[in-house]
């Protein structure tokens, strides 16, 4: 059961049509690795500098299920920053900063303890850094990686080494097109498919996710959890949010097979709904299981899919 989680750790500034927030807890591993917690124990390899705030520190420990000892405070350095505005229909958006401090350094160690993981996240970052990663943890059984159109324009190679030794790749549609140049997004999957991975999830959006398997010539698609108009408060981290959930059940059950990736996809979701309701991890931290299984159930009614009576964690 043992899942590890890699990417960034950040301070975000967030504006969308409904709000803003200043400083809140961001990054790739804070939000996958909170979602993840809730269904199975979550170990998180990060860097941070000394600027980074106690309060977020405190974030990360209201979630019983993640393993800290891996998290950096690196002296002298500064944690990683970013600044978006998203527009009025929440899916398209504008950077308005991004800093990278400590994350222009080298990245933070495994440690020895950690060494034994078996289910494995790769968290956005650098790719080259996902592969020194990746190549410290021996004893894994699936490992899955996401990235993003920074990678995809300055590290390609990388990439595609990367996809080479990864299980599965978690991308959005526009992701996928950019790395195929291919616009629909299940030609798109199948082509990465032909990079290397065994498994491609594309995201996307309100229009829910596709799964294209090497074992299986069938496509399945999932809807977005129904959310109704003004439920969106913030959408940063609803995707790492999915991966955290996705994972934390594979994790759970200790399975992965193409049946366990499609309950895992329908718990992933629902728990990215329980992120965009709320900026920073606050929507995360506020639900249980109980909320995920209600939250199942309605998805059920709703998508006539998902795992029937399957349990969380």
């Amino acid at each position: 059961m043992s899942l590890i989680v890699t990417g960034t750790i950040g301070i975000d500034t967030v504006h969308t049509p409904t709000g803003s927030a200043e400083r809140v807890l961001g990054g790739s591993c804070s939000y996958f690795a909170a979602a993840a917690s809730h269904y199975t124990p979550t170990r998180l390899v990060g860097v941070v500098g000394d600027d980074w705030p106690e309060e977020h520190r405190a974030m990360l420990n209201s979630f019983p299920g993640i393993d800290l000892s891996g998290l950096e405070i690196r002296p002298g350095s500064a944690t990683f920053k970013w600044g978006g505005r998203y527009f009025e229909n929440m899916n398209d958006r504008e950077t308005l900063f991004t800093e990278l401090g400590v994350l222009e350094e080298h990245p933070p160690a495994i440690p020895d303890h950690f060494a034994d993981s078996r289910y494995v996240f790769l968290g956005n970052t650098h790719p080259a850094v996902q592969l020194g990663m990746l190549e410290q943890l021996p004893s894994r059984v699936l490992a899955v990686a996401d990235t993003m159109d920074l990678w995809i324009n300055i590290a390609h190679e990388d990439l595609r080494e990367l996809f080479g030794v990864v299980d599965g790749l978690v991308v959005n549609d526009s992701e996928a097109s950019q790395l195929t140049e291919e616009r629909n997004a299940i030609t798109a999957a199948r082509r990465i498919l032909d990079m290397g991975p065994t498994f491609v999830v594309v995201k996307k959006g309100e229009h829910g996710c596709v799964l294209v398997h090497r074992d299986s010539k069938d496509v399945y698609v999932l809807p977005a959890y129904p959310v109704e108009s003004g439920g969106v408060v913030d959408p940063t981290g609803a995707g790492d949010s999915f991966a955290g959930g996705m994972m934390g059940h594979l994790a759970s059950c200790e399975r992965t097979d193409i049946e366990a990736i499609h309950e895992a996809l329908a718990w992933g979701t629902i728990t990215a709904s329980c992120t965009i309701g709320s900026f920073g991890l606050e929507g995360i931290r506020s639900t249980d299981r109980a909320g995920l299984h209600a939250k199942m159930e309605q998805f059920q009614q709703a998508a006539w899919v998902g795992p029937r009576g399957a349990e969380v964690g």
